[in-house]
């Protein structure tokens, strides 16, 4: 008898769990789980109000951001969001309305002084659209799926470019450009602009020897979407926004860094989502894939090749190599 009671439990909580996994229809609102690449529409006299114009690249086409939302349990959606600064910022609920077939959330402001942020959309044709309120502006904005980026077949390498040459001929310069090559070194000399690469890549491998005064921040992001963070974080505990770290997303296995004013090394490859960073001769990121874009990216095309960006906006750096190998696959 204790045996058939507890075949007969098993039954029915096996019956439960599947009643409860067949209840997560699109009815709940669960259409959405996934990571979208987000564009944000917004004028010109809002941009330079919100203070957008700092980087020196964005306009009034719009910026990037990226959303990712997943299950918790049985029934509730939660996420993950990335603005046009700062790091992913978890979002406790995604809300779901069936009656008016809408999603809403709310986050509190990471970097600015500021309200809560209320976001609002909906799903068509498997197309985001929504707004948010920002600082008391709404702002618009759409988003598509992103892709997976899964490579079938491994690279192959072509061959390798130099990027620094004396009249930075590889460059964007923006209008409140503050590098300057000095003596083969390219020496970012004060908070300005970012610098932009002309051509623009896939998957490639990128050699990087840089240093940094006391207290300085940098950041190289790869194809114009994620940041391998530059900061003078000797000592410091490791988490996912120090240097070496894919800012926000992954953290490094190990603090590498070393003291300010020391020259440095970064070995970054990229294939697809997936890269891998070795830092001062030390693996601290092993083929690990990238979730989505980081703060400060140029654009959520993902699907896209892109430049590699340096980041100029924050605080002084030098860089006396910048050697990219392409693959040609």
């Amino acid at each position: 008898m204790k045996a058939l009671k507890s075949t007969l439990l098993i039954v029915l909580l096996a019956l439960a769990v599947q009643a409860s996994a067949l209840s997560q229809s699109p009815q709940d609102g669960s259409e959405i789980i996934g990571r979208w690449n987000l564009t944000v529409v917004i004028e010109d006299a809002e941009l330079e109000r919100l203070g957008l114009f700092r980087h020196g690249l964005m306009d009034a086409a719009g910026f990037p951001g990226w959303l990712e939302v997943r299950r918790s349990g049985f029934a509730t959606l939660i996420g993950y969001y990335v603005g046009y600064e700062g790091s992913a910022r978890p979002v406790s609920e995604v809300h779901y309305s069936s009656q008016e077939q809408k999603y809403h959330f709310t986050i509190p402001p990471q970097w600015m002084d500021i309200d809560d942020i209320y976001f609002e959309f909906t799903l068509n044709d498997d197309k985001l659209t929504g707004f948010k309120v920002l600082d008391g502006n709404t702002l618009h904005w759409t988003g598509v799926r992103a892709p997976d980026l899964t490579r079938t077949e491994p690279p192959v390498w072509g061959t390798p470019k130099n990027l620094l040459d004396d009249n930075m001929s590889r460059w964007v310069i923006p209008d409140n450009n503050k590098f300057r090559m000095i003596d083969g070194v390219l020496v970012n000399e004060a908070v300005g602009g970012n610098l932009v690469t002309k051509e623009k890549f896939d998957d490639f491998k990128l050699s990087v020897e840089f240093r940094y005064p006391e207290g300085s921040n940098s950041g190289v992001y790869l194809r114009g979407r994620y940041e391998v963070q530059i900061e003078d974080n000797y000592g410091r505990d490791i988490c996912d926004l120090i240097i070496g770290g894919v800012y926000g997303f992954i953290e490094p296995s190990v603090n590498a860094a070393k003291k300010a004013g020391e020259w440095q090394t970064f070995e970054i490859t990229l294939v697809g989502r997936h890269v891998t960073v070795v830092h001062n001769g030390i693996e601290v990121i092993s083929n690990r894939p990238i979730p989505g874009i980081t703060g400060g990216s140029l654009d959520s095309n993902e699907g896209e090749p892109g430049p590699i960006m340096l980041q100029g906006d924050h605080g002084p750096v030098d860089f006396r190599k910048l050697v990219i190998t392409p693959a040609v696959n």
